[in-house]
């Protein structure tokens, strides 16, 4: 794992891409991650990498607040999927959560997204709420919520 720098834009705005495409029929439009303007998280250090070798496999957006640690995305390369490259950037989330000493990792996904919600279930998440999407009118938030001393 490493920090994104400011070079590694494109590359972060790719795998971004082509990791949420499957989901955009499913929500009926881009998620939110899609869109999002990378280069200030990049410069922020929110954003980290997941490399295989020499190649770009994943990435999670973390930030930091005074009480948790908030995952803004998680995000594997298709091509890597499948090899539980997801549930390392969640260890990792935990790993910066205690380097941080927050008590918890919070993230929230869309309540369309039924099978990251499981998988987050399945990782130790807890659902503590729904709301509308601010930036989305019709869209409808899951909010979640772990611990950081709960091991999957």
């Amino acid at each position: 794992m490493r920090l994104a720098r400011p070079e590694d834009l494109a590359a972060v705005v790719a795998l971004t891409t082509d990791a949420y495409a499957p989901y955009t029929p499913i929500v009926g439009g881009p998620p939110v991650p899609v869109t999002e303007d990378y280069g200030p998280r990049i410069e922020r250090g929110e954003v980290w990498l997941l490399e295989e070798g020499s190649k770009l496999a994943g990435l999670i957006v973390l930030e930091r607040h005074p009480d948790h640690a908030m995952i803004f995305s998680v995000a594997v390369a298709p091509v890597f999927q499948g090899r539980k490259l997801g549930i390392r950037l969640l260890d990792f989330a935990d790993e910066q959560a205690r380097s941080w000493a927050v008590p918890e990792v919070r993230l929230y996904t869309n309540s369309r997204m039924e099978r990251n919600i499981a998988l987050y279930a399945a990782y130790g998440f807890r659902e503590t709420g729904r709301r509308a999407n601010p930036y989305r009118p019709g869209w409808t938030l899951v909010d979640m919520a772990k611990p950081v001393d709960r091991a999957a």
